[in-house]
C-alpha cells in the first residue's frame, strides 16, 4: 500500500511525517548552498576583482619596463665582453646581432667566442615585441641600446616613453 508523506523544512531540518502517525523521521540538511549565499559570493568577487585588476593591469606595464631595462644592462654586459675579447664593438651595421652569430660585414672579429656572447643564443625583442635599435657609435657615448617603449615609437611619455642604455 502507498503511504502518502508531508515534507517540511524547518531551521534546515527536513521532517517527513505519515498521515495519520505520530511517527516521523528528520534528515538534517548536511550540504548545499543557497541562491542568496552564491549571490553575496559572487558580488564580493566581483567587487574584489574591480579593486585589484586596475593595480594588476599597472604592474604589468611597470614588469615590462623592469624586463626592458634588464635586457638592456645584458647586452651591455655581452658588449663589454665582446669588445673585450676583439678590441671593438660592433657596428651599427652588424648591430646586436653580432652578439648571438660571427658578424660577416664590417670588420670581421678575430676571437669571436664559440656560442656568441648571449647565453640563450637567441636576440630577443623587447617586451613590447619590438626589436631593440643598436646604434654604434651612440649620441653620448661609445653606442646606444634603445627601446621605444609600448607605442613602439620615438618619443612618448609614461609607459610609451623610450629607453637608452644612458639613461638607466
Amino acid at each position: 500500500m502507498l503511504q502518502l508523506f508531508t515534507l517540511c523544512l524547518t531551521s534546515g531540518i527536513a521532517v517527513a511525517i505519515a498521515p495519520g502517525s505520530h511517527q516521523y523521521v528528520e534528515s538534517e540538511r548536511t550540504s548545499g548552498f543557497t541562491l542568496i549565499e552564491l549571490m553575496v559570493v559572487i558580488v564580493i568577487m566581483g567587487i574584489l576583482a574591480a579593486l585589484i585588476a586596475p593595480r594588476l593591469m599597472s604592474r604589468t606595464d611597470e614588469a615590462k619596463i623592469t624586463e626592458a631595462t634588464i635586457q638592456i644592462k645584458n647586452f651591455e654586459t655581452a658588449l663589454r665582453l665582446f669588445r673585450s675579447d676583439n678590441g671593438f664593438y660592433p657596428s651599427t651595421l652588424q648591430g646586436l646581432e653580432a652578439l648571438v652569430s660571427l658578424p660577416t660585414e664590417g670588420e670581421i672579429p678575430e676571437h669571436y667566442r664559440d656560442g656568441g656572447y648571449l647565453e640563450k643564443r637567441t636576440l630577443p625583442l623587447d617586451p613590447w615585441a619590438n626589436s631593440y635599435v643598436y646604434l654604434c657609435p651612440g649620441e653620448q657615448g661609445e653606442y646606444d641600446i634603445i627601446t621605444y617603449g609600448a607605442d613602439g615609437a620615438p618619443g612618448g611619455s609614461g609607459y610609451d616613453r623610450d629607453l637608452i642604455n644612458w639613461e638607466l
